[in-house]
């Protein structure tokens, strides 16, 4: 039998949370492994230009940046792979974590897999990702000043989005499915009484227009089944995030997908399995929150094994 490789830290994904934290348990001596999972570099690999993350000052390409946190991570002997975690044992310690048939064992694991923003999963939507399509209000409506938006949804988080988005748009049209908002009624109260906002109701996108950039959207009544094409600079998707926890399902404690932790810690139910970044986090989602909390959890773990002599 062959004996299987045993690690102090593994950390599943490669967003800033999980970059983070293989950063700090590198510079701990712990030699993280990483699993770096398929959508490597996460969330920010789908934006172009980020303005809002500390140190540069000029922007930097979502890409470039996770690029700079990788190399970061690997300066400080991280060993990162690029491949999946497909099945985890977190019944036992050392816990069991598998990407096909390769096994290892850790004696503590940070979860830093993400989470994805659901998609209209249109053709012209993905083509028009980063160039005007967004999954992000706070992230990118800056870049949209003077402009009509878009936003596609009936939740909080619409309705906030579009909220966000009049600071910078001259007119927000959220396009919502049914006929009522899903939203609670303060956020409601607030939407209504903007007047740049307006509702397209029992509509739906059928299609993004624009080539190159988004010039509208191709708007379809559901119940007239008339369409007609609305301008707009931009086209901001909020019908929510699924985060990638399928894989803990009934080994964690999670409320509704997310992994709970023991705030202010990274703690899961589980003691010594953390938790960081967009899997925990539904309120702010950012890219600096996420390595916040990835910081946190290679500091949580690190005191964990030296606590058990490690």
């Amino acid at each position: 039998m062959t004996r299987v490789e045993e690690r102090d830290v593994v950390i599943l994904g490669s967003g800033p949370a999980g970059l983070t934290a293989a950063l700090y348990a590198a510079r701990a001596n712990l030699k993280p492994l990483v699993l770096k999972g398929v959508d490597a570099g996460g969330q920010l690999m789908l934006t172009t230009e980020v303005e809002n993350y500390p140190g540069f000052p000029d922007a930097v390409l979502g890409p470039e940046l996770m690029e700079k946190m990788e190399k970061q991570a690997a300066r400080f002997d991280s060993e990162l792979l690029h491949q999946e975690a497909t099945r985890v044992d977190l019944s036992t310690r050392p816990f069991g974590i598998w990407s096909g048939d390769e096994e290892w064992r850790a004696q503590t694991l940070i979860i830093a897999t993400g989470a994805k923003a659901k998609m209209l999963g249109l053709e012209s939507e993905r083509r028009l990702l980063g160039h005007g399509v967004s999954t992000c209000a706070t992230c990118d409506g800056f870049f949209f000043r003077g402009q009509e938006l878009l936003v596609v949804g009936g939740g909080d988080s619409a309705v906030e989005e579009a909220l966000f988005l009049t600071r910078f748009a001259t007119k927000v049209t959220v396009v919502h499915r049914r006929d009522t908002l899903r939203a609670s009624k303060i956020m409601q109260d607030r939407a209504f009484a903007n007047d740049k906002i307006e509702f397209l109701w029992d509509s739906v996108v059928e299609e993004v227009l624009g080539d190159g950039q988004v010039a509208g959207g191709r708007i379809r009544n559901a119940r007239t089944g008339e369409t007609r094409d609305v301008a707009a600079g931009g086209l901001f998707v909020a019908i929510g995030h699924t985060p990638n926890t399928a894989l803990f399902e009934g080994q964690v404690e999670m409320a509704g997908g997310y992994i709970v932790v023991q705030e202010p810690t990274t703690k899961t139910s589980v003691e010594g399995v953390f938790a960081a970044g967009d899997v925990v986090d539904l309120i702010y989602r950012q890219a600096i929150t996420a390595a916040g909390m990835g910081c946190q959890a290679a500091i949580d773990a690190e005191r964990v094994l030296e606590g058990q002599g490690h």
